[in-house]
């Protein structure tokens, strides 16, 4: 194997660790940034004020059969990806307008980034 081979490998290596590093750091992260949802949402199945969070990232909005939604949350028909976890969070009523969630939304992108990380963990 060559020089530049063998250098461009290690660049590689020393990336892909520093990217499983920074995703954990992200989870961790947004699990204390969840410390700001927690008093509505649980990270399991179990509804609360609002709905459980367990399985959000890719579950069709307004999905869980034992929760009150809003009627303009059950009009959403929104699939929670990042792309629309990132903007529902960021403000709530832009993008359900008329929902009933409390929360004026959460403007720093990164604690946004790193809360969908660690709602994408609860499976």
């Amino acid at each position: 194997m060559s020089m530049k081979k063998v250098a461009v490998a290690a660049v590689l290596a020393v990336s892909a660790v520093g990217a499983s590093s920074a995703i954990a750091q992200s989870v961790n992260a947004g699990k204390q940034v969840y410390a700001q949802c927690i008093a509505c949402h649980a990270t399991s199945a179990t509804n609360g004020v609002g709905p459980g969070l367990l399985g959000i990232v890719g579950r069709a909005s307004a999905s869980e059969p034992d929760f009150r939604y809003s009627p303009a949350m059950k009009r959403a028909k929104l699939t929670w990806d990042a792309k629309t976890l990132d903007a529902y969070l960021q403000n709530p009523q832009t993008v359900v307008p008329g929902n009933l969630m409390p929360f004026s939304g959460l403007a720093d992108a990164k604690q946004r980034a790193d809360l969908i990380a660690y709602l994408a963990t609860l499976k």
